[in-house]
C-alpha cells in the first residue's frame, strides 16, 4: 500500500456537493465527448468467455476475476480489464461505419492493483472505439485524436468552475507531445515513472507517445502494454501535473489499434505467438475487423482532476485497507 497525504488538505466540498459535482461531470463529459468524436452511446459486457480472447491482458500478469456458470458448464468466464478488443469487434457486428464510433461506460475489476491514492481495485472508464481508414494509421490522426479530448476536457472544466468556483483544479490550456524515447535520452538515471513525473511538471499536461515496445537505451519498455491492441509506435497516455500530490495523473490511455502486420510482429516480441488462434486474433490477422484508434478515458479520475481530490476513493465506492482509511481519515480525505 502506498499513500500520499497531503499537508493541510480541505477537501472544500461535502460529500452531498461531491456526489452532485461527480454526476455533472460524467453526464456532461460523456455527452460532449461523444458529439465531437461522433462516438454513439453503446451497451456493453462485464464479462466474456475466456477462450474468445477478447478479455484485456493488461500488462500480462495481472489475473482477471473468473467464474463459472450454470448455462455454460465447462466454460471460463472473466470480468473485464477493458474493452479494448471487445470494441473493436463490436464496430464490425454493429456496422458502423468509416469515421463513426461508440463509447461505453465500462464497470472492471482488476484484483492484482497496487491501491494508492489513483489506484482502486475498481476501475470505470469511458471506453471508445472509431473507425478509421488504414491510410489514417499516423501521428497526425493520433494528435488531432488527443487535442479533441483535451478540448473537451477543459470545455468540462470551465462549465464546473461556475458551479463549483473555489473546488476546481485549474488545468493548463495546451497539451504538449513526447515520446518515451526522447524522455529516456533526457533522463536515463531515472525510472519510467519518473521520467513522466518530470515532463508532466514542466509542461502540465502531455501525451507521452510510443509505449510498450524496447528503448535503446535500457532495452526494456517504458511501461507494458499488451501486444494486440495498441500499436506500439502508435500509442500513448494522456498526464497531467498533479499539484495537490505532486505527481502526474494519468487520465487516458489510446492509440491506433493493430494492423494485422503489427499484431503479428508484436505478439513475436511479446512471446505471445499462441494468441494467434483465437477468435479475434484470427478475425484481425484476415483483414475482417476494421482499422480503428480508440481507448479509455477513467471516470474516476477525470472526476479526482477536475475537483482536485486526495484520493480516488473520494470520488467512488470501492474497498480498501483499514490502514489506509484510518490514516484517511486523520487527514480530513473523506472516503466514500
Amino acid at each position: 500500500m502506498s499513500l500520499i497525504i497531503p499537508q493541510d488538505y480541505d477537501p472544500k466540498l461535502s460529500i452531498r456537493d461531491t456526489e452532485a459535482a461527480i454526476r455533472f461531470i460524467r453526464e456532461n463529459f460523456q455527452d460532449e465527448f461523444g458529439h465531437e468524436l461522433h462516438l454513439q452511446r453503446m451497451s456493453a459486457p462485464m464479462f466474456v468467455e475466456k477462450g474468445t480472447g477478447l478479455n484485456d491482458n493488461l500488462n500480462g500478469v495481472e489475473k482477471p476475476v473468473s467464474f463459472s456458470m450454470k448455462g455454460l458448464p465447462g466454460e471460463t468466464i472473466e470480468v473485464v480489464h477493458s474493452l479494448a478488443k471487445w470494441k473493436r469487434m463490436a464496430l464490425k457486428k454493429y456496422g458502423f461505419g468509416m469515421h463513426e464510433g461508440l463509447y461505453t461506460n465500462m464497470n472492471a475489476i482488476r484484483k492484482d492493483e497496487d491501491l494508492d491514492n489513483f489506484h482502486s481495485i475498481y476501475v470505470d472508464q469511458w471506453d471508445w472505439e472509431k473507425v478509421i481508414a488504414k491510410e489514417e494509421r499516423t501521428e497526425t490522426t493520433l494528435k488531432a485524436t488527443v487535442r479533441q479530448i483535451f478540448k473537451v476536457i477543459k470545455r468540462i472544466e470551465r462549465e464546473l468552475w461556475e458551479l463549483y468556483p473555489d473546488a476546481v483544479y485549474q488545468l493548463p490550456d495546451e497539451i504538449h507531445f513526447v515520446t518515451t524515447q526522447e524522455l529516456e535520452d533526457r533522463w536515463p538515471d531515472l525510472t519510467p515513472m519518473e521520467r513522466e513525473d518530470k515532463i508532466a511538471k514542466e509542461l502540465g499536461a502531455v501525451f507521452v507517445m510510443k509505449i510498450g515496445d524496447k528503448l535503446k537505451r535500457s532495452g526494456k519498455p517504458h511501461d507494458g502494454r499488451a501486444p494486440d491492441y495498441d500499436d506500439w509506435q502508435l500509442n500513448g497516455d494522456i498526464i497531467f501535473w498533479y499539484e495537490p500530490l505532486q505527481k502526474k495523473l494519468e487520465i487516458s490511455s489510446m492509440g491506433i489499434r493493430v494492423s494485422p502486420e503489427s499484431m503479428k510482429a508484436q505478439l513475436e516480441k511479446a512471446s505471445e505467438q499462441a494468441r494467434e488462434k483465437l477468435p479475434f486474433h484470427q478475425m484481425l490477422l484476415k483483414g475482417e475487423l476494421p482499422y480503428t484508434i480508440g481507448g479509455g478515458i477513467g471516470q474516476s479520475r477525470l472526476c479526482m482532476l477536475l475537483l482536485g481530490k486526495a484520493h480516488v476513493g473520494e470520488v467512488q465506492a470501492s474497498v480498501w485497507p483499514q490502514e489506509m482509511l484510518d490514516k484517511c481519515a486523520a487527514a480530513h480525505i473523506q472516503i466514500l
